[in-house]
C-alpha cells in the first residue's frame, strides 16, 4: 500500500509538472517549484525522469538574480503526437482528411486522400505511411457520419462503413488506442471550444447534410451525451422529421420547429445550434416566431444558425484526440 500511494503521488506530481510547462513553454527548477508548490528537491527528481524520457529538453543558461546562472527546461511538444481522420464525402468521392499535431495543437501535416470507393486496405495503407514519417504519433481520433454500437458501425449515412468495426481494426494493426467518433458529437464539442461555453451548459446541435437525414449531439456537463448504446442524438428516427427542402420550405421549417420544441421539453437546452448551408437565415427566424405563438412554451432556447459544420468537426475531434494524450492517473489498490 505504501509504494502504491508513493507512485500515485509520484505520477500526479508529474502530471502538475508537465501541465505547468506544457502552458509556458519553459522555465528553470526554482520557477517550477513555485508554480507547482512542490520542493526544489522534489523538482529535480521530476525533472530527470522527464528529461530521460525525452519530454522536456535542456534550453539556455539564464541569469539568477545574483545567485548562480540557472538552466531553463523547455517542453517537448513532439514528445507525443495525434493523427487525426476525418472520413468525408465530397462531390461522389470518400475523401478521408489527414492531420498530424503535436501538444500545442500545431499541424504538423495535413493532407487529403481521395478513394473512389472506400477501401480499407488503401486506408490502411494511409495510417501506414503517416506513421512512418511521424513514430511519436501515440492516439488516432477518426470521425465518421456515423455512430458505433458496440464498437460496430451499424448507423451511417456513409453506406460503406456500416459494419466495420473501425476503433478494433485499427487498434489491432498500429498497436495504438483510437478514438472513433460521431461527426455531430465533435462538432458541438468544437462549437464549445470555440465559442468558449460554461463547462455546465446545455448546448445541442442538429446538423442537416444537404443530401441525408439529420444527426444531432449533446453537450451536457463538459461532456457528450452518447446513451447506453452511443445513439443518443439519432433524430432521424423520430416520426415526421422532414430533411428534405425539396418537399417545400414551409414543411421544412415546420420540422426543425418541432424538433427544437421536442428537444426543449426535454433538455431544456441553454442553446440548439442548428448546421445547415444556405439556409435562408430571415425567413426561418420569421416561421420560428409565428410557430411560437401557435405553440406556447414556458419557454424556448437560443437558436443558432451556423455553417460552420466540418471547421466545428475538425476543432472538436482535435480536442477530443488530444485529451487522449493527456497521461491518465492510476489509481493503486
Amino acid at each position: 500500500m505504501g509504494k502504491a500511494n508513493t507512485n500515485l503521488i509520484k505520477e500526479i506530481n508529474l502530471n502538475l509538472v508537465r501541465k505547468v510547462l506544457k502552458q509556458i513553454g519553459k522555465a528553470t527548477k526554482p520557477q517550477l517549484a513555485a508554480l507547482t508548490d512542490l520542493s526544489v528537491v522534489t523538482i529535480n527528481t521530476l525533472m530527470q525522469e522527464l528529461l530521460n524520457n525525452g519530454e522536456i529538453f535542456e534550453d539556455e543558461i539564464v541569469p539568477s538574480n545574483g545567485g548562480r546562472h540557472a538552466l531553463t527546461y523547455r517542453f517537448n511538444y513532439e514528445y507525443s503526437l495525434a493523427l487525426i481522420i476525418h472520413i468525408n464525402e465530397k462531390q461522389g468521392m470518400d475523401v478521408v482528411s489527414t492531420t498530424v499535431v503535436n501538444l500545442n495543437e500545431d499541424a504538423l501535416m495535413k493532407e487529403e486522400h481521395p478513394f473512389q470507393i472506400f477501401d480499407d486496405a488503401q486506408f490502411y495503407s494511409t495510417i501506414q505511411g503517416i506513421i512512418s514519417l511521424y513514430p511519436s504519433i501515440k492516439v488516432i481520433g477518426i470521425g465518421i457520419p456515423g455512430q458505433s454500437v458496440d464498437g460496430e458501425i451499424t448507423v451511417s449515412s456513409h453506406e460503406r462503413l456500416n459494419g466495420i468495426r473501425l476503433a478494433e481494426d485499427v487498434q489491432s494493426k498500429f498497436g495504438l488506442p483510437v478514438m472513433v467518433e460521431n461527426d455531430v458529437n465533435a462538432a458541438v464539442c468544437g462549437y464549445v471550444y470555440r465559442e468558449q461555453k460554461d463547462e455546465d451548459q446545455c448546448v445541442l446541435a442538429i446538423y442537416f447534410p444537404e443530401n441525408s437525414p439529420p444527426g444531432m449531439g449533446i453537450y451536457l456537463r463538459n461532456g457528450v451525451l452518447k446513451g447506453k448504446h452511443g445513439l443518443a442524438g439519432e433524430i432521424k428516427f423520430l416520426p415526421s422529421v422532414v430533411w428534405d427542402e425539396n418537399k417545400g420550405r414551409e414543411v421544412f421549417f415546420n420540422s426543425i420547429c418541432e424538433i427544437i420544441q421536442t428537444l426543449q421539453s426535454i433538455f431544456d437546452p441553454d442553446q440548439i445550434v442548428i448546421y445547415r448551408e444556405n439556409i435562408e437565415e430571415d425567413s426561418f427566424f420569421r416561421f420560428l416566431e409565428t410557430y411560437k405563438a401557435k405553440h406556447e412554451m414556458p419557454l424556448y432556447p437560443d437558436i443558432v444558425l451556423s455553417d460552420l459544420f466540418y471547421e466545428d468537426f475538425k476543432t472538436g475531434l482535435r480536442e477530443l484526440t488530444l485529451k487522449e494524450l493527456e497521461r491518465p492517473i492510476i489509481v493503486f489498490k
